[in-house]
């Protein structure tokens, strides 16, 4: 198995779960289900349905591994792609609401801070939070899985292109036109109480 895309544990756990070895299958969904949570409950945002899209993500590597080839790009790619792909399939299935106050979660925020979090601090936050859950309402799905790809996971361009579909330069251009869309939404005074609660 080439391991220029992937770490060297991954690709034994890969190996061992072809295997049948099922503390390697446990190893895999303990290493990699809460990033796929995260995502789904950025696109969806629904706690239970992002616990079943987790289900069924997990269910489908599984079954599939074998349609994984570590030569085509990193299993983390492959992962968040069947994700996404799950998590639309979802929110047609259900025709979920596409916004919801936890959209905050998308960029990293929560709702709740720590509990030495002095009155100011938190009421800072908590301010944020509805500003930053206000302005994400306003943004299409399609510029919501760019966020949460981008902010929530952390993927460069090119990873994001590969999990949806679309050449690099058109996720970066998502995420350049979520940007504006969030900036309109929100007015100045939002802007500003942001920027200082991200520093």
């Amino acid at each position: 198995m080439d391991t220029k895309h992937d770490d060297p544990i991954l690709n034994l756990l890969i190996v061992r779960i072809q295997r049948g070895d099922q503390t390697a299958c446990t190893e895999l969904y303990d290493l990699y289900a809460p990033g796929v949570y995260r995502l789904a409950y950025s696109v969806l945002l629904h706690r239970q349905d992002a616990e079943d899209v987790v289900q069924e993500v997990f269910v489908y590597v599984f079954r599939n591994l074998k349609l994984y080839d570590p030569n085509r790009g990193q299993f983390r790619t492959w992962l968040y792609t069947i994700t996404i792909s799950r998590c639309r399939n979802a929110r047609r299935r259900k025709m979920l609401p596409t916004v919801a106050l936890s959209d905050l979660l998308l960029l990293g925020l929560e709702p709740h801070g720590p509990e030495s979090e002095n009155p100011e601090a938190a009421s800072l936050r908590e301010d944020a939070n509805r500003v930053l859950a206000q302005a994400l309402k306003t943004l299409s799905s399609r510029l919501r899985e760019a966020v949460a790809l981008r902010y929530g996971q952390g993927l460069t361009y090119r990873e994001m292109g590969e999990i949806l579909n679309i050449p690099p330069k058109t996720a970066e251009s998502r995420i350049r036109l979520s940007h504006e869309a969030l900036r309109s939404a929100m007015h100045p005074n939002d802007i500003a109480l942001l920027e200082e609660f991200l520093g």
